[in-house]
C-alpha cells in the first residue's frame, strides 16, 4: 500500500494521474497546504522540502520508504509497476531530459506566473511578464518536441504525465495554445484517459475558491528557514 500526501494542485495531479494509470492501490492522506499542513513534523519527516505530493511506500524491501519531489517519486512508481518508462538506454535517456527538463523549466516557470497572475497583490509586470515569457518559450520547446510525434517519447510515459498539469492550465495563466497546435492536440490527447480524468478529479471536494486568507497567504507565500524550523519545533 501507498500512502499518498496530495493537495489537488498541478504537482499533486502529477503523481494522482501515474497512480490512476497503473492501479497501484494507495491511501490518500490530504495536506491543507492552506492550513499549514506542509510544515508538522510528521509531514516534513516524508518531505523535508516542505512541499506535497509525498509518498510512503509500504512495500519497500527494507521497510516503509518515504519519497518526495514528483520526478523522484515518478519514477519509483514506473520502475514498481514496470510500466511507462523506457528501459532502453535511449530511451531511459530522453525519459531522464524530459524529466529533468519539466522540474526545472516548464513547473517552475508555470508556477511562478501563476503566482503573479492569480495571488501577488499590486502591480509587478516585470516579473509577470518575465515568467509570462518564460512559460511561453516552454510551450515553444515542447511544441518543436511534439513535431510528428504523439507523445513526447516514443510511446505515453512519466514524461508526458509530469508536463501534462502544468500545461492543462494554459488558458487561466493567460496563455492561448493557438500558436501551439501540437501541444494543443497532445494536450487534448493526455485529457480524455480515463485515468488521467479520475487523477484530476481526485480531492475536488477539496479545492477552495475566492481570495485567500492573510493567514493562508502567510503560509504560502511569505515562509523563510527560520520560520519553517520554528514551525517543526
Amino acid at each position: 500500500m501507498i500512502d499518498f500526501y496530495y493537495w489537488p494542485t498541478p504537482n499533486g495531479w502529477k503523481v494522482s494521474i501515474m497512480l490512476e494509470e497503473t492501479g497501484l492501490p494507495y491511501n490518500l492522506v490530504p495536506v491543507n497546504i492552506g492550513k499549514g499542513d506542509q510544515f508538522k513534523p510528521e509531514f516534513m519527516a516524508i518531505s523535508p522540502n516542505n512541499r506535497m505530493p509525498a509518498i510512503v511506500d509500504h512495500d519497500g524491501p527494507d521497510g516503509p520508504l518515504p519519497i518526495f519531489e514528483s520526478g523522484a517519486i515518478l519514477l519509483h512508481l514506473a520502475e514498481k509497476a514496470g510500466r511507462f518508462a523506457p528501459t532502453e538506454p535511449r530511451g531511459r535517456k530522453e525519459m531522464m531530459e524530459w524529466l529533468f527538463w519539466q522540474v526545472g523549466n516548464l513547473g517552475p516557470m508555470a508556477g511562478q506566473l501563476s503566482h503573479f497572475v492569480n495571488y501577488a497583490q499590486g502591480e509587478h509586470t516585470y516579473s509577470k511578464q518575465r515568467y509570462a515569457n518564460e512559460y511561453n518559450r516552454c510551450l515553444g520547446v515542447l511544441e518543436r518536441r511534439l513535431t510528428g510525434r504523439d507523445w513526447i517519447l516514443d510511446a505515453y510515459s512519466i514524461a508526458d504525465m509530469i508536463s501534462w498539469p502544468w500545461v492543462l492550465i494554459a488558458k487561466p495563466l493567460g496563455q492561448a495554445l493557438d500558436e501551439f497546435p501540437n501541444v494543443s492536440r497532445w494536450r487534448d490527447a493526455i485529457k480524455q484517459r480515463p485515468a488521467v480524468q479520475r487523477g484530476v478529479d481526485l480531492g475536488k471536494e477539496l479545492r477552495r475558491s475566492g481570495p485567500r486568507s492573510e493567514e493562508e497567504r502567510r503560509l504560502l507565500f511569505h515562509q523563510t528557514a527560520r520560520s519553517v524550523a520554528e514551525a517543526v519545533r
